[in-house]
């Protein structure tokens, strides 16, 4: 029942913005980070994120050449103080004031900035009298932006690690120690947004299992069951994001915002990294856009995507400890992809659900479908079915007793058709038809029939 009235409210908000979010996916941010010696200059990284359908920049500084490189271009930007600048803003109000007038002032409105961010991970970082000071020096920033009457339009606030979570599974339990609250309240009184870094890589990291990875690159998987709810969670990010909002309610801070400051996936690592691999980063990154384009939210907050800054925008080659932290970059320093997960306004993937094709008499005269790899076991394949069949939006009412392609009732006929439906459904990408590496791409039509399997060119 729970996931009917999801879906419901999913089919309902997706008519109703359809248009909308065909034209703005605001919601689609990146990390650009700098601790490297071989970055493209500014103004072509500018020139760059105009290809892309990226819409929102977060910098760990406030650098005036990117800033100014941004002017004009309406993607919105987060600049970031450091932890080293915490104690100067808690304690003084006019070096609060002097880092407005010399990082915000001189650029806005041209260039975009949106948000501020205070120090990174403090809460977590193990230095009491950090966290003591960050509340004062968030205060004495937004402070000095009121003054500059740009309080309504620049919002303050820092950014947290999952790790700030005092219980996160299951996700209902989410929470927070108390120690956290009057931050909470400021993001409350000002309206800014509670950022999170939440990472499925590193949970997989921590439980390297094949049910853990594909439940963290959102492919088929048994799910995670929060008794609480009755809610099912099918990826790791949603079961994330849903633990911060329980949170968050619990401590009567509702109407506080969600922003994902941070979530990405290496593309390789040392030889002791489970799981950093192209093929899991193209997963991780390629499935998460397309959830958020999808706009079917997460069960906790159905109907709209949060606000995700991927990571990151390149690598950073002078970052030191283990090989992955300097393999992250989704493009190159040469503007190239290092691997394609559809943000290019050339190649993007559909912005929002295609309805499910319906079965017709007349099959396809050419095209390309998801089918089960050969000698798949009927768990496998059992596992495929009901993964696809409860993703909102994919119909299987064909495959049902009385329909189209219900004969011949076995579970590989019933997967086989499901499969398809979701990769057609989903934007047809690659990384759509992997179910686990359990299925490939065929140019051979698999309809039969009055059973028309869907297909790119129907």
């Amino acid at each position: 029942m729970a996931m009917l009235r999801y879906v419901a409210v999913f089919v309902f908000l997706a008519l109703f913005h359809a248009v909308h979010v065909a034209n703005s996916q605001s919601f689609i941010g990146v990390n650009y980070g700098q601790v490297a010696d071989n970055l493209p200059p500014p103004s072509a990284t500018a020139k760059l994120l105009q290809s892309t359908s990226i819409q929102k920049v977060r910098l760990y500084g406030s650098d005036p050449a990117i800033i100014k490189a941004l002017a004009n271009t309406g993607i919105g930007i987060v600049i970031g103080t450091s932890n080293g600048d915490i104690s100067a803003l808690a304690s003084d109000p006019n070096f609060a004031k002097n880092w407005i007038n010399s990082n915000v002032i001189p650029f806005y409105p041209a260039s975009k900035i949106i948000l501020i961010t205070v120090g990174n991970e403090v809460m977590t970082f193990g230095d009491q009298g950090l966290k003591d000071q960050l509340l004062p020096a968030m205060q004495n920033l937004q402070n000095a932006l009121n003054v500059a009457s740009l309080g309504g339009k620049i919002k303050v606030s820092t950014v947290h690690s999952m790790s700030v979570l005092k219980q996160s599974e299951p996700p209902s339990s989410g929470s927070f120690d108390q120690s956290i609250k009057d931050l909470l309240a400021f993001n409350n009184a000002t309206g800014s947004p509670f950022t999170i870094n939440p990472y499925p890589y590193f949970a997989y990291r921590g439980d390297p299992r094949a049910e853990t990875l594909a439940f963290c690159l959102f492919q088929p998987n048994s799910g995670r069951f929060d008794a609480n709810t009755k809610i099912k969670y099918t990826n790791m990010f949603d079961a994330q994001v849903d633990a911060v909002r329980s949170a968050l309610n619990s401590m009567g801070f509702k109407g506080v915002e969600i922003v994902v400051a941070e979530t990405g996936w290496p593309y390789k690592g040392d030889s002791n990294e489970v799981g950093a691999s192209v093929e899991n980063a193209k997963a991780y990154n390629g499935n998460l856009i397309a959830h958020l384009r999808s706009m079917v939210g997460t069960p906790l907050m159905p109907g709209k995507s949060v606000d995700t800054y991927l990571f990151a925008l390149y690598d950073e080659d002078l970052k030191p400890g283990l090989a992955s932290e300097r393999a992250f970059g989704l493009f190159k320093p040469d503007l190239t992809m290092t691997y394609d997960v559809g943000l290019s306004k050339s190649s993007q993937t559909p912005s929002k659900p295609k309805t499910p094709v319906t079965p017709s008499p007349t099959p396809p005269k050419k095209g390309t479908w998801c089918v089960p790899k050969a000698g798949l076991s009927d768990a496998q394949l059992q596992t495929n079915l009901d993964y696809a069949c409860g993703q909102p939006g994919i119909d299987c009412g064909p495959i049902q007793p009385g329909g189209a392609c219900f004969a011949p009732n076995t579970i590989a006929s019933h997967a086989a058709y499901a499969m398809n439906l979701l990769y057609q459904t989903a934007g047809r990408n690659p990384w759509n038809c992997d179910f686990s590496q359990t299925a490939t791409l065929s140019s051979n039509n698999p309809s039969y029939n009055n059973c028309v399997y869907p297909s790119d060119s129907t």
